[in-house]
């Protein structure tokens, strides 16, 4: 079982001391947020509280994914970095390749491309990006990607994207694992056929199980359960040395943990102090146990 760190919505400082912390702790990866924009007004909920709340999300600093990542990264040295989970529908592909293989380069392929649509309309407005046929744009916006960051020349010829023969260097010695991120049907199917892996979303823990089983349905009727893949949860199990093991026997990789609520409005007041105290005991009465 691997760990990932998981911290967002803070102080913009703490970001690589909090990194260098859980490297040095033994987490195998932080989880980067992503968020463009937030609009004065909307009527979409987010899909991960009970009641839809959005509100808790004003003013809370969001260093751009990416940027943050290469900062995070020239700080360390083995700990990974999975985007939870890049906007990619209302993004640009060809950009989006050419970062995410500059960053996995620099940092010796330590990049899981966490990826998603998003829930607000808005941000698909303010990109430019129709919201109608997201989920077919981000299908071939995925194949952009990983054909791009392939290191040779790659052409494709879609409904939303048309590329000539073309290539980027510098490419990543090894293939960027794509992680779908999403809770519904399209995006665990999308998970299933196109993905090296699934995150989930966090919401009710109850309903974990019937996730996972859905996606192993799936990936039996797509011809994808043969393939490696990663199953990145986030669960009050995450929590026991006991509850780890039995998440590892429902064939979860990767558990991600965080140490205080996220959804809550106003800034967060917890010091970096206790940020690290948090995790260092978590790391030394679950994950040293675990091994």
């Amino acid at each position: 079982m691997r760990f990932t760190y998981a911290e967002a919505m803070t102080d913009p400082s703490y970001h690589l001391p909090l990194a260098q912390a859980a490297e040095a702790a033994g987490y195998s990866s932080i989880a980067v947020a992503d968020s463009l924009v937030y609009p004065r007004e909307s009527d979409a909920g987010y899909p991960y509280t009970a009641d839809g709340d959005r509100e808790f999300l004003e003013d809370k600093s969001f260093v751009e994914t990416f940027t943050l990542i290469a900062a995070m990264g020239a700080v360390t040295s083995t700990i990974r970095f999975t985007p939870f989970v890049l906007k990619l529908a209302v993004r640009p592909p060809v950009l989006v390749a050419k970062q995410a293989g500059s960053l996995a380069f620099l940092t010796g392929n330590r990049l899981g491309l966490g990826v998603g649509l998003s829930p607000w309309p808005e941000d698909f407005a303010v990109m430019g990006v129709p919201w109608a046929r997201r989920g077919r744009r981000m299908d071939e916006a995925i194949a952009v990607i990983r054909g791009l960051t392939g290191g040779g020349y790659f052409e494709y010829h879609g409904e939303f994207y048309d590329l000539p023969p073309v290539k980027m260097s510098p490419a990543p010695t090894e293939p960027i694992p794509i992680l779908v991120g999403g809770h519904s049907e399209a995006a665990l199917r999308r998970a299933a056929r196109l993905g090296d892996g699934w995150m989930h979303g966090g919401g009710d823990p109850g309903e974990l199980d019937t996730l996972l089983a859905r996606l192993a349905a799936l990936r039996a009727e797509e011809g994808t359960a043969d393939r490696p893949f990663e199953i990145h949860a986030i669960s009050p199990e995450a929590y026991t040395v006991d509850g780890v093991k039995r998440l590892a026997d429902k064939g979860v990789t990767d558990l991600i943990v965080g140490f205080r609520n996220p959804y809550v409005k106003g800034p967060d007041t917890q010091p970096l102090a206790k940020k690290i105290e948090h995790l260092e005991r978590f790391a030394e009465s679950v994950i040293a146990k675990v091994g």
